[in-house]
């Protein structure tokens, strides 16, 4: 048990490190929010799409493709969302509240702490099985996320098909998913001169995006919609971990498999939710208490869950 215990604090304990190095370097005036907008944008556009690029590139997608993995990870999502979209109509009245409730609750941030727990635990192989697997998650989570903050906000500016459509079509994730695919298929050699520039903006991803959480979160205000925070906070790191895994362990994946959907919906809840619920007319407010709950108690459930994993021998 001990040896579990440790396995687990070995795993989280870095990465939450890099988080509080955040938070730290931001409380000492050494990053500013000017800083943080520019990482955060520059992670997402650049840095992480050469990641997800370099990772797909060199991977051989008929080997690491699992179409159950993939189709069970879509209905674990509308689960998710389901019981999201219930719960914001028991406890949240308001359709600003609502929205950014919902989206809360289900939208987690796979893309960077749960990549970064996975190499912590495993190294950079399982990373390829990862990345694809984000690489088909990206369109259902960005459509679903608009629907939370649409359909429940009468009053609001709402989204053409076209326009949402478009949104997905150009998210940098999936644009350079789409690129990599045919180096993957068809064995397309690529420059080692471009590869290794690839790889070098894909390192910095993960430490910067950590460091960038760490100065987002902010104690501000988190007294307001702390019973909406923490009823979206156990829904995301609790209720639907257990319930996916119990259903995942049934299932005939491999270890790294398994990883991936763990760390994919015990992940604390995504920082872009809080950029959409800003942009998209919900609470924002709400969005990043949610974020900053989640993300601080992340830790313990995180830690906890892998514990549990390891013990039953699923990890």
């Amino acid at each position: 048990m001990i040896q579990n215990v440790l396995f687990a604090v070995n795993i989280v304990a870095p990465v939450f490190l890099i988080v509080a190095l955040g938070a730290w370097l931001k409380r000492r005036k050494l990053i500013d929010g000017h800083f943080l907008a520019l990482s955060s944008r520059l992670v997402f556009h650049v840095t992480l799409p050469a990641l997800l690029f370099v990772k797909i590139s060199v991977t051989d997608l008929h080997h690491v493709f699992n179409v159950r993995l993939v189709l069970f990870t879509y209905a674990a999502i509308l689960f998710a969302f389901a019981i999201a979209w219930f719960s914001g109509t028991l406890w949240a009245a308001d359709g600003r509240d609502r929205g950014a409730f919902i989206q809360g609750s289900f939208r987690g941030n796979f893309a960077i702490l749960g990549f970064a727990m996975i190499q912590s635990a495993f190294g950079p192989e399982p990373l390829a099985n990862a990345a694809v697997l984000l690489s088909f998650m990206m369109p259902p989570y960005n459509l679903l996320a608009v629907i939370a903050l649409t359909v429940t906000q009468r009053s609001e500016r709402k989204m053409t098909v076209c326009q949402t459509l478009k949104e997905i079509a150009t998210n940098p994730l999936i644009l350079a998913t789409a690129a990599a695919i045919p180096f993957s298929l068809f064995k397309i050699p690529i420059p080692r001169i471009f590869f290794t520039a690839a790889e070098q903006l894909a390192s910095i991803t993960l430490p910067m995006a950590l460091i960038g959480i760490g100065g987002s979160l902010t104690f501000s205000g988190i007294k307001q919609d702390f019973r909406l925070s923490a009823i979206a906070s156990f829904l995301k790191l609790i209720l639907t971990p257990i319930l996916v895994m119990l259903a995942a362990v049934r299932m005939d994946f491999s270890l790294y498999e398994r990883a991936s959907l763990f760390f994919f919906f015990a992940s604390p809840t995504a920082i872009a939710s809080y950029i959409m619920a800003e942009a998209m007319g919900s609470n924002g407010r709400l969005a990043g208490n949610i974020i900053l709950l989640s993300t601080l108690a992340s830790s313990i459930t995180i830690a906890s869950g892998i514990v549990l994993l390891k013990t039953s021998g699923y990890f």
